[in-house]
């Protein structure tokens, strides 16, 4: 008999404190107060840009300890503050300190991932080098993504990868795709700062963060999806773990395009575990692309 990926499939979206989610993925006369606790009993993991822009203190990482059940993964980002102020090497006792005050998740902790600015390119390599070899990589997993286009061009591409696949850093893979050959929609003009970067399908470790920025209407997304579900079969298989994350520029669709995903791998027969969401409300028989 067949094993489903029970742990090496994680799904969900960028945040979980949205207002307009009550309704839809939150039933209606939801708390704000509650949002964690409803989002974490729907989705299996959950980006936490939360802390790219502040870092909670004790008692805010027990509450969400206490809020989630213990198999949820919060994947976490690295505060801008230690990486978007030039060099990274002078912001190593940061990231310590950071790394070991998440540990208050327990079981919760997925991996972190740092986000580096479109200004820090390949030149800056061997900062960071020593960056990621003072973290503790070896019982901690940590990815890392790039948006400098040049860390995607030859001899970088190469460079960066094999010196990720010697540490097992993995990489964030950024899917713009969407957004940028979607229509030409005003409110997606926020979504296409994200630099238009080429997707390259490299796995440097045993795990992989994917972040799908999607466009509102589920058709133009298809065939991205339908790429992503090729490719996370074979590193399922391969027993790699997979953490989907779905954005949209307007987030009122994250979740709904993220069923939909889970929808097209069951009917693939991918074995990923069930969604939660699924057990507390069944979706439609069929989601309509337009």
């Amino acid at each position: 008999m067949n094993q489903i990926y029970s742990e090496q499939f994680f799904l969900g979206c960028a945040v979980w404190a949205y207002k307009n989610w009550v309704g839809d993925l939150f039933p209606p006369g939801s708390r704000s107060a509650d949002f964690l606790s409803l989002y974490s009993h729907r989705f299996t993991t959950v980006e936490g840009n939360t802390t790219f822009y502040a870092i909670p203190d004790s008692k805010t990482i027990h509450r969400w300890k206490d809020q989630t059940p213990a198999e949820f993964k919060f994947c976490l980002k690295f505060p801008r503050s230690i990486t978007h102020q030039g060099q990274l090497q002078p912001q190593i006792p940061a990231a310590l300190n950071f790394i070991e005050k998440m540990q208050g998740l327990d079981t919760r902790l997925g991996p972190f991932f740092a986000q580096l600015p479109p200004s820090y390119s390949p030149e800056f390599m061997e900062d960071l080098r020593e960056f990621l070899q003072a973290l503790p990589v070896q019982k901690t997993q940590l990815a890392l993504e790039v948006r400098h286009p040049d860390w995607f061009t030859e001899p970088h591409a190469t460079a960066l990868n094999q010196f990720l696949e010697t540490l097992g850093v993995g990489r964030v893979l950024l899917d713009t795709r969407p957004v940028y050959l979607g229509e030409d929609d005003p409110q997606l003009h926020s979504e296409r700062r994200k630099p238009q970067l080429p997707v390259q399908f490299n796995l440097t470790s045993s795990f992989s963060l994917i972040r799908f920025i999607s466009h509102p209407k589920l058709s133009v997304n298809q065939p991205f999806l339908e790429e992503w579900i090729t490719q996370i079969n074979k590193w399922l298989s391969q027993g790699t773990q997979i953490y989907f994350f779905v954005h949209c520029p307007i987030e009122d669709y994250s979740p709904q395009t993220a069923r939909h995903f889970q929808s097209c791998l069951e009917q693939q027969n991918i074995l990923v575990p069930p969604l939660p969401w699924n057990s507390i409300d069944q979706p439609p028989t069929q989601l309509s692309l337009w």
